[in-house]
């Protein structure tokens, strides 16, 4: 038993003579039925009377072999098995303790001099998942237990902070920060260290943190998996932030939609208040901090810092005009830095490797580490964190495994809703804050969406339209009318012919004719960051894929079959057997044809409907 410098915290270190079982128990991990597995674990352990620890630990990031389950047996290393449900435990764990390793689901091994490794499992820094992955703010998540203070202490925690407090002052630090490049994570990739200057160099009574963990992105789950996984992390690096900057009070913004990380944050919080880490005279420093959590409605505008400020205030979240900046005037008027989850994570291991370690990772312009989630149709989707610099295709084909279904890649959408997507004739194009602009594409908070052959590029440019229409605040007419404007021109592109009167046909042509247009004037006069980056997904895809919009446009035409108003439907007189099924489920008695003769559809009166094809018995109707 030994006891932690600095903080009242004993930490014990695992007992080499027990057993250990790991579950992942994130987000991810509950939803493939981690629950049930735990469940089945803990009866397991009690109905067999084993002297074991049941650990519930954060995501690893693996999510596509969820629920993940180790073992760490006396004389044996910790070793990793897939997809395992609560059915398959029983089998499993007795194979296991029996020696008899199941290495079809045995996904890895840790490395351990002090304990055996197992035969024919590769290690955790071999899988091709986890090797070209650089672990910074994820280094945790997935093995230590986040509801501990003492886990989070035995694996260093703290000792950055206790570093700072104790040997850096406030413009030492900002410095450091500086020094380190790292920059904001949260999409606009600004100098976080000249950002805290701002606020550092105030005179102000009272300064304000806020961790801005309001992740509204479709696709997006890095805050989520990081405070789930690792909340101690994101506490130490808020105290971290607020000794630079002065601050005595921070906040952290996170949806409601969240309540396991929630739950964990409170937890934290109460931990760290309980042994000194955070509340008045920290490490007998003279430096106090109070942290609260304030709960989002969901509201995907409130990711904008000026937005977000407004509701933490109690009013309606809708953003403002920009100088003054939150740093200068922010929360109640007073200086306020407000960074995101993976900027504050960061920290601790800036202060703990050095600013110059820190910024040998990644490209002259963008430094260390970016995590993203890996997401669509990829084989290994999941939380990942490689190096600035790593490649697009590096991601998708060698840690994600390539296009599920082997189907063929035909873009990334990178950055949510105002992101861009990326084409296949860029995927060696590197991560970086400058290179992904020159493609029409941006960093973002991290969401990586991977669609395939399949996926047609007008529906989903509509798509986003759609989710950024609706979640705009209204504020501003450009952001308000505009993005309503586009997604009406979007729609008209994927209607068919069969709903056109009057006009229509007209009105669609001077619509596609007036887009680029409408685009620019929407990203130049919109308020916030959220108009001025909705009209991307539109751009982004109408340069990289004009053929598909001039498809749809000219020909009536969808090539991915996706936009249902442009399919056509015909009757193979060879394969129907007239059995009159699809006459039955026709809404609008388009198909004729004699009883057990060879059928037609009156393509005037086809409403595209798809009630024929799924009735049809001998899949004689064709889809165009």
């Amino acid at each position: 038993m030994t006891k932690a410098n600095n903080f009242n915290i004993t930490v014990e270190p695992r007992n080499p003579d027990k057993f250990y079982f790991y579950i992942g128990t994130g987000t991810c991990g509950l939803g493939a039925g981690a629950g049930k597995t735990l469940n089945a674990i803990n009866d397991y352990v009690a109905k067999n009377d084993i002297d074991a620890e049941v650990v519930e630990v954060g995501c690893i990031g693996y999510c596509a072999a969820e629920p993940i389950v180790e073992v760490e047996m006396p004389g044996r290393g910790r070793i990793g098995f897939a997809k395992v449900k609560g059915e398959d435990v029983e089998s499993l764990l007795t194979q296991t303790l029996a020696g008899d390793i199941e290495t079809e689901r045995a996904i890895y091994q840790f490395r351990d001099d002090k304990r055996k490794a197992y035969d024919n499992v590769l290690f955790i820094d071999e899988h091709p998942f986890f090797s070209p992955q650089t672990r910074i703010v994820l280094k945790n998540c997935g093995l230590i237990d986040p509801s501990s203070i003492e886990e989070y202490v035995a694996a260093g925690g703290y000792e950055s902070l206790t570093k700072v407090v104790q040997t850096l002052t406030p413009a030492e630090l900002c410095d450091v920060v500086e020094s380190s490049g790292l920059r904001g994570r949260g999409g606009g990739g600004f100098s976080t260290g000249k950002k805290w200057k701002f606020a550092q160099a105030s005179g102000a009574d009272q300064k304000y943190l806020i961790c801005n963990a309001d992740e509204g992105d479709p696709g997006a789950f890095m805050d989520r998996a990081v405070i789930e996984g690792d909340p101690h992390r994101l506490l130490e690096g808020m105290a971290i932030a607020s000794y630079a900057i002065g601050a005595t009070k921070a906040y952290i913004y996170i949806r409601a939609e969240y309540p396991l990380a929630i739950k964990r944050l409170e937890k934290a919080i109460k931990q760290a208040v309980h042994h000194g880490i955070l509340g008045k005279n920290i490490l007998d420093s003279g430096f106090e901090l109070q942290i609260v959590i304030k709960k989002g409605a969901g509201a995907f505008v409130c990711g904008e810092e000026t937005a977000l400020i407004h509701s933490i205030e109690g009013k309606r979240g809708m953003p403002r005009p920009r100088p003054p900046y939150p740093a200068v005037q922010g929360l109640f008027d007073k200086p306020t830095i407000i960074n995101n989850v993976e900027t504050l994570a960061n920290l601790a291991e800036i202060i703990n490797i050095g600013a110059d370690k820190y910024s040998a990772f990644g490209t002259k312009t963008s430094k260390g580490t970016k995590v993203f989630a890996l997401s669509g149709n990829v084989k290994n989707a999941g939380l990942i964190e490689v190096a600035m610099g790593t490649t697009i295709r590096q991601i998708i084909f060698d840690i994600g495994g390539g296009i599920e279904k082997d189907r063929k890649f035909k873009a990334v959408q990178i950055g949510g809703p105002s992101g861009g997507c990326i084409p296949a004739q860029h995927l060696d194009i590197e991560i970086d804050y400058e290179t992904l602009k020159t493609v029409g594409a941006m960093m973002g908070s991290g969401g990586m969406v991977v669609m395939d052959e399949n996926t047609c590029m007008v529906d989903l440019a509509k798509f986003f339209m759609d989710f950024i229409q609706r979640e705009s605040c209204g504020k501003c007419i450009p952001c308000r009318e505009g993005t309503r404007r586009m997604l009406e021109i979007l729609k008209r592109i994927s209607s068919g012919h069969r709903t056109e009167t009057g006009y229509d046909a007209l009105q669609r042509f001077k619509g596609v004719m007036s887009m680029q247009k409408l685009a620019n004037v929407i990203k130049d006069t919109s308020l916030c960051g959220l108009g001025q980056t909705a009209p991307n997904p539109v751009l982004s895809t109408l340069r990289w894929f004009k053929d598909e919009y001039e498809m749809h446009i000219y020909e009536r035409k969808c090539p991915a079959g996706v936009c249902v108003e442009l399919l056509n439907y015909r009757i193979n007189e060879e394969k129907c057997k007239g059995c009159t099924l699809c006459v039955k489920k026709c809404p609008v008695g388009a198909i004729k044809g004699a009883k057990k003769s060879p059928h037609y559809i009156v393509e005037e009166k086809c409403i595209g409907c798809g009630s024929c094809v799924e009735a049809c018995p001998f899949n004689a109707i064709e889809v165009e």
